[in-house]
């Protein structure tokens, strides 16, 4: 992937769009961490969709509104970065509008800059898969955790995201959340099609989708 595919931070027009229309377009789009003289990024190759208080599967689901998921509620394009099984932080999207609370979370990325220091973080070579094919290891990877609750994506500093090239995106349920009932069948997790960065699928994975209308 060369520089002249990637181009400016995505404005917060990108994030003010319901929450399968942006997880489908950020899949191709640059995540980028910028922590002292280091800066570190990576192409998002998958993604998950969370639709709010009507989905089961969404830490807002019923409307929950706490401390823990406030950043949901507010304008788009900020930060919504929770802790999960005691030793993982997972970063989202705040998406859709102010009081409804969307979030898309970034499951995997292919390693672009710094990835020398993504390596040591991890302790793995340099071009393992398994580096950033999973929420909690990218968030390792690059350094994001809890200092960047509710970090405004679009001011271009320290966490942002940059446009890059349109890629193949399939689709296919979302992982790990049987809890939810019916909603754990929604096709709403997008990915690039063949990427080796994509985290492994589901055991029971259903037939893969076309991510055209969602």
């Amino acid at each position: 992937m060369s520089h002249s595919e990637i181009r400016g931070v995505l404005p917060r027009s990108f994030y003010a769009r319901p929450v399968l229309q942006v997880t489908r377009d950020v899949i191709g789009k640059v995540l980028v961490c910028e922590l002292g003289k280091h800066t570190l990024a990576g192409r998002i190759v998958e993604a998950e969709a969370y639709r709010g208080p009507l989905d089961r599967a969404a830490h807002s689901f019923g409307g929950r509104r706490t401390a823990r998921t406030e950043a949901m509620f507010g304008p788009p394009g900020h930060a919504y970065v929770f802790f999960v099984y005691g030793m993982h932080w997972h970063f989202n999207l705040v998406v859709n509008s102010p009081g409804k609370p969307e979030a898309v979370l970034i499951r995997a990325i292919e390693p672009l800059w710094g990835v020398e220091l993504m390596a040591k973080r991890r302790q793995l070579k340099a071009n393992s898969p398994l580096l950033s094919n999973g929420p909690g290891k990218l968030c390792q990877a690059l350094g994001i955790s809890e200092r960047d609750y509710g970090h405004d994506l679009t001011v271009g500093r320290h966490l942002y995201l940059l446009d890059g090239p349109k890629v193949p995106i399939d689709r296919t349920t979302r992982i790990g959340i049987a809890y939810a009932g019916s909603w754990a069948a929604k096709p709403w997790r997008y990915f690039e099609r063949n990427n080796r960065y994509v985290s492994q699928l589901p055991k029971n994975k259903r037939p893969k989708t076309p991510a055209r209308n969602p």
